[in-house]
């Protein structure tokens, strides 16, 4: 393959013109891609139609005679930073240059180098993954579209989300590194088929190498910058990382005498079909405990979840409609946190599900929309005529009990929802399966509040306020997520509606069990 790069149009005219042949996508068919007869792929699809520019020139009539290398970007064309990096690609294939595989990680990844040996970028095929049929490392199993190594995620799809993340990242606020979408053709990769020759087609996430000195798992978190631990903490949060651990973040520009500086990579399993557990290494790092600068705020209350929807549905048209609807519930949940005055750590741990008794317990995000779903129920909408007359007789006489409902406080809206949970496992979104034992605190608490109508009224009070702070706190949920894919527009919206007005008091509990932790914390030093 032969390319000339030109700097104001990144291709300048060959000798013989070349023919450049603009494939379009209407739908994503893995086995167009991987041409593996073991291999069978269901409802693995992209539901919207796009077109690819081509970086490659094939100079022959039939793709399939031509055996040239070549490169095309399926996402990720509208950005010069991406498009220069793969020029670089397409210009050391052309070169003869062969991927070069690496040892790290559980999925195929491949190092493509320049000729002087400067790595250029990492490239991770779609088929390779964990759990695919062509993972090179033996995680075999399932096809492309199944739920993969996080339940809410598909085999396939992370490179997808690659994407999405430097797509999100505004401006370069984290520092993600240029990430696109691509098509390889007759580039040798990994193939597990009992065929000699590798798969003619193989689609990867391509993403810029970031020089560096080391990731963070090598240094201890006193030696970052508290800007990039926050900058990295931002993204997570907006798109629910359920994987950032040490290994993908990079130090670089290491310097004893100064903060170093950190890049974050990896961004597969971020922007989940539903909600799910996240986790962040940054959680634990005293960097998350400094109250966010104003610089952040600034850019937080910037973030516009509606706009960054539509860019996703725009620039990532196979991205599901659950997972932008994700995004939108995270930002709006980091936007309201960071104006209510709550920390990086604050925001993490109420993202963050945790274990009791044996048990994982619901996150703190996770109950406040089930209360918002479990609110929609409350309401009956479409009701024609007929049904509301024949339905006035009964409201009238449930008139009192639902003005009560509707006056009461978001945690105790939540308190009844918890508490209808272990009478009814009738519906799907209230279900909680019990725990099989109570922890010696649950008991206490509910002897307590049992026993609170002899109390003096300060007592009430107090009682009151610990029933609230323990609200949020709702038994396992056997292996069951939140989705939000299933709402027609109308619901949506009334769903975030109901949302948002139950942010501000969970916030608020927040920071008083913060105030109790600090305060706890200071009185143990003393002897």
């Amino acid at each position: 393959m032969a390319v000339a790069v030109d700097p104001g149009h990144g291709f300048a005219p060959l000798a013989r013109p070349p023919r450049c042949k603009l494939p379009s996508f209407t739908q994503f068919d893995y086995k167009m891609l991987l041409e593996s007869k073991t291999a069978t792929v269901e409802d693995a699809v992209f539901h919207r139609s796009f077109s690819t520019p081509c970086l490659s020139h094939h100079l022959k009539d039939d793709d399939d005679d031509d055996r040239s290398s070549s490169i095309e970007i399926i996402v990720g064309h509208g950005a010069p930073r991406v498009r220069a990096m793969v020029v670089e690609v397409a210009i050391a294939m052309a070169s003869g240059i062969s991927p070069e595989p690496t040892s790290n990680g559980l999925g195929g990844a491949y190092f493509l180098r320049a000729l002087n040996g400067d790595t250029i970028a990492v490239a991770k095929p779609i088929d390779e993954e964990p759990l695919a049929f062509n993972n090179p490392k033996g995680l075999v199993g399932r096809m492309l579209g199944q739920p993969g190594m996080k339940c809410s995620i598909r085999i396939g799809e992370t490179g997808l989300r690659e994407s999405a993340a430097y797509l999100l990242d505004h401006d370069g606020f984290a520092g993600v590194p240029p990430t696109a979408l691509v098509r390889f053709t007759h580039v040798r990769f990994n193939s597990n088929t009992s065929d000699s020759a590798s798969p003619v087609h193989k689609i990867a996430s391509l993403q810029r190498y970031v020089r560096h000195d080391s990731d963070a798992g090598d240094l201890g978190p006193s030696s970052f910058s508290v800007t990039s631990v926050h900058h990295i903490g931002i993204l997570d949060v907006r798109l629910m990382n359920l994987d950032r651990h040490a290994g993908n973040i990079l130090v670089r520009s290491f310097v004893e005498t100064t903060a170093a500086e950190l890049v974050p990579i990896d961004h597969g399993f971020c922007l989940p079909e539903s909600l799910d557990d996240p986790y962040f290494e940054w959680l634990h790092w005293p960097q998350a405990l400094i109250p966010f600068s104003e610089t952040e705020i600034d850019y937080i209350s910037s973030l516009d979840p509606e706009k960054d929807a539509m860019l996703l549905r725009s620039g990532l048209p196979s991205i599901s409609e659950s997972s932008v609807r994700v995004l939108i519930v995270c930002t709006v949940f980091l936007k309201q946190a960071a104006a209510s005055g709550l920390c990086l750590a604050d925001i993490g741990e109420m993202m963050t599900r945790e274990f009791h008794a044996g048990q994982q317990d619901r996150s703190v995000l996770e109950n406040i929309c089930i209360t918002a779903k479990s609110s929609l129920k409350l309401e009956s909408p479409n009701k024609n005529e007929a049904e509301a007359e024949a339905e006035a007789t009964e409201e009238i006489f449930q008139l009192e009990e639902e003005e009560e409902v509707v006056n009461s406080s978001p945690s105790s809206i939540l308190n009844a929802v918890v508490a209808q949970n272990n009478n009814n496992n009738q519906s799907n979104i209230l279900r909680f399966p019990s725990r099989s034992s109570s922890s010696d605190d649950d008991q206490t608490a509910m002897t307590t509040h049992g026993s609170s109508s002899s109390s003096s009224s300060n007592n009430n009070k107090q009682l009151v306020g610990l029933m609230r702070s323990r609200s949020y706190h709702v038994p396992s949920h056997g292996g069951e997520c939140i989705s939000f894919g299933e709402m027609d527009e109308e619901t949506w919206q009334t769903f975030l509606e109901k949302f948002e007005w139950l942010l501000p008091e969970a916030f608020e509990e927040r920071k008083v069990m913060t105030g109790l932790s600090k305060l706890r914390l200071g009185s143990s030093c003393e002897f």
